[in-house]
This record gives C-alpha cells, sequence and structure tokens, in this order.
C-alpha cells in the first residue's frame, strides 16, 4: 500500500509539473499576443526586419517649448550625427529613406457640415503620423504631414454619421474656421475599457498641425516620434536624448522596439508601486497610455509566467539530485574511463599509421627486386 502512495504521489508531482509548465507556454503565447497587438508600437518592424533600426517617441511637457523650428534642427542634427557615424542609405531605391518621423499636437477644433457643428478632440500632426499609427481604415486614406496643401482631416466613424449620416464620406468638404478641408478618410475608433480609460471616450478628428495651431484649442506641439538606425543597443535612444535639446524634466523618452521585452517587464515589476508616480508635466497621448496599459498587464502576465516555470524547473532539479546521488559511478570515474578510451584510440592510430608506414615500404623493396 506505501508503494501504491508513493506512486501516486510521483505521478502527481509529474503530472502538475507537466500541467505547470502547460500554463507557462500559454501565458508565453498570450504575452507574445499582447506585445504585437499594438500596431503603433511596431514601427521599426514594418521600417526594417533586420532587427537595426529602432522606435523613439518623446513626449513633452508644457514647459519644453518644442516647436516646427525645434523638430527642424533635430532633424538636420540628426543627418549630421548619422553621416559622422558612416550610417548611410545603401539601397539602390532613390525613394529609401534612412529615417522617418512625426509629430502632433492635441487639443480642440469644431467642424461643421450642413448636417451638423461638432467641437471634437483633435490631434495636429504632421511628419509621416499614420505611417507610425496606421489606423483601420473604413472609408478613404491617410493624408501626410508633409503634403504642401494642409487643408485634409481624416474623422472617426461616430463623427462621419454625426457630419453627414454616413461613413462613406471621403472627398467630402467641412468646414473648419470658416475654411473648406477634405476628409480623406474615415476610421474605426478602437473601443474599449482600456481605449476609454485612455482618453478614446469621444470622437477624435485628426488635422494638420497648422489647422490645429489656427483654427483650434492647441496644446502645444507634445508628441514627437521617429524610427532610425540602431547598429548597436542604445544608438538611436541616445541620439535622440543628446540633440534633441530639452531639459530630460521636460520631456519623456521612451524606445518603443523594446518596451515589451522581458528585461523591461522585469523593471516594471521592480517598480510596482512607484511607477504610476510621474514628477513631470506631462500628459500623455490615449496611444502612450493604452500603451503603458499593455506593459502593467504584460508584466503581471510575465510575473505569472515564471511562476509557473519555477515549478517545473524545481521539479527537474529535484529528480537530478535524487539521480545524482543514486547513480552508480563518480566523475572520477568518467575521467579514467574517458582517458582510457582516449589512450585506446590514439593507439589504435599509431598502429594503423606503423602498418600503413611498414606496407608502403614493403611495396617499394617489391618493385626494386622486379625491376632487378
Amino acid at each position: 500500500m506505501k508503494k501504491i502512495n508513493f506512486s501516486m504521489k510521483k505521478i502527481i508531482l509529474y503530472a502538475s509539473a507537466v500541467i505547470s509548465f502547460l500554463i507557462y507556454l500559454i501565458l508565453l503565447a498570450v504575452a507574445g499576443r499582447m506585445r504585437s497587438a499594438l500596431d503603433d508600437q511596431q514601427m521599426a518592424k514594418r521600417w526594417s526586419d533586420k532587427g537595426n533600426v529602432a522606435q523613439i517617441s518623446c513626449f513633452f511637457s508644457p514647459n519644453s517649448y518644442v516647436t516646427e523650428d525645434s523638430i527642424q534642427e533635430f532633424e538636420h542634427t540628426l543627418d549630421r550625427v548619422l553621416t559622422e557615424a558612416s550610417i548611410t542609405m545603401e539601397s539602390e531605391n532613390p525613394g529609401a529613406r534612412l529615417w522617418a518621423d512625426a509629430y502632433s499636437a492635441d487639443g480642440k477644433i469644431t467642424l461643421s457640415s450642413d448636417k451638423a457643428v461638432l467641437t471634437l478632440d483633435a490631434i495636429g500632426i504632421g511628419g509621416d503620423f499614420f505611417l507610425f499609427h496606421p489606423l483601420k481604415l473604413v472609408n478613404g486614406a491617410y493624408f501626410s504631414g508633409n503634403d504642401l496643401m494642409q487643408d485634409y482631416c481624416v474623422i472617426d466613424e461616430d463623427a462621419a454619421w454625426q457630419l453627414f449620416g454616413s461613413n462613406d464620406v471621403a472627398g467630402m468638404m467641412v468646414s473648419i474656421g470658416g475654411r473648406p478641408h477634405i476628409v480623406t478618410g474615415v476610421v474605426e475608433r478602437p473601443e474599449g475599457r482600456l481605449e476609454e480609460a485612455a482618453g478614446l471616450d469621444d470622437s477624435v478628428v485628426y488635422v494638420s498641425y497648422e489647422t490645429l495651431q489656427e483654427y483650434g484649442m492647441s496644446n502645444g506641439l507634445n508628441h514627437y516620434e521617429i524610427v532610425m538606425p540602431n547598429p548597436v543597443s542604445n544608438f538611436a535612444m541616445q541620439k535622440v536624448q543628446e540633440n534633441f535639446g530639452v531639459d530630460e524634466k521636460e520631456v519623456e523618452i521612451i524606445e518603443n522596439s523594446s518596451r515589451f521585452s522581458l528585461l523591461s517587464s522585469l523593471k516594471i515589476l521592480q517598480a510596482f508601486g512607484t511607477r504610476s508616480m510621474n514628477g513631470k508635466a506631462i500628459i500623455y497621448p490615449f496611444w502612450e497610455n493604452i500603451a503603458r496599459g499593455y506593459e502593467d498587464m504584460i508584466a503581471v502576465v510575465t510575473l505569472f509566467m515564471l511562476l509557473f516555470l519555477l515549478y517545473p524547473v524545481t521539479v527537474l532539479l529535484i529528480m537530478f539530485v535524487k539521480w545524482w546521488r543514486h547513480k552508480g559511478w563518480t566523475l572520477k570515474d568518467v575521467w579514467l574511463k574517458g582517458k582510457d578510451k582516449l589512450e585506446r584510440l590514439i593507439e589504435k592510430k599509431r598502429i594503423k599509421h606503423r602498418r600503413k608506414k611498414k606496407s608502403g615500404k614493403d611495396s617499394e623493396e617489391g618493385e626494386w627486386l622486379e625491376w632487378l
């Protein structure tokens, strides 16, 4: 009876270890899925599949006084820094670029159509904003902050229905500050508890930075993003920190490319309880709030992953120790046996070499006798 109980205990121990490892694998898959869920955090992968670029995001306080001139000055400095580091474009494509960037400001703006007048949350964009934030298009297309003509806007579905009674409105006009703007596209607004908590609880319109500055209420340029070469770890992050010219108390700089890594998750767990404390006057945009929420969730999943992995590893270690104690040999035995086999192998090679040499000598003597 005791033997049966002992066997049952072993079966339960091993089965629970296997189940624990399977749960670890499931959590690993969940964490991987969460890491790839946010398209606006995956710009580096879209830009290059070689892993030699990094996506960097900067979030400024109102006291940073960052302007479009500041952005242009940084861009010129970046070109010089990359040239000095001998980082040049090797592609034969004449339109290929070493880096791409975008900047934006949040605020409020009023749109009007024949049917309604709406005051909406607004994002004023510059550069390749929609390259970094590929929102799901329902209708139409994006516009670029680099376009010469800036009388464009992208609205979400709710705003489209309120303004026109339809979401198929690409190419139609709205008035902003008495000036006509073309609706180039309609996008889906991400929905969910996390998205609403992040600030997406109402309709959003995307206009050019110039339009927001001139016709809306702007909080100033407070977001900047760039994807750029990262030949060695932390190169891109360091160059942005060194050359943007903003006091570190007025800016938060994040490397999006590595923010969901295992090491980053462990750092978040280590900072548990203090992570939400922010001594900087920075208000994050909705996409960063969502990313920070995902960071917290992935960190918790990582914690449970490690706990469920610890159990089977511990069981394996116990099994190894028991096996080691009851083995019928020692390391000295292994050493002596290996040494003996090696010596025998060397001796066999020597005998084979001697035979081959003797065979060659006998062959030469036979040829000499035949000649005589």
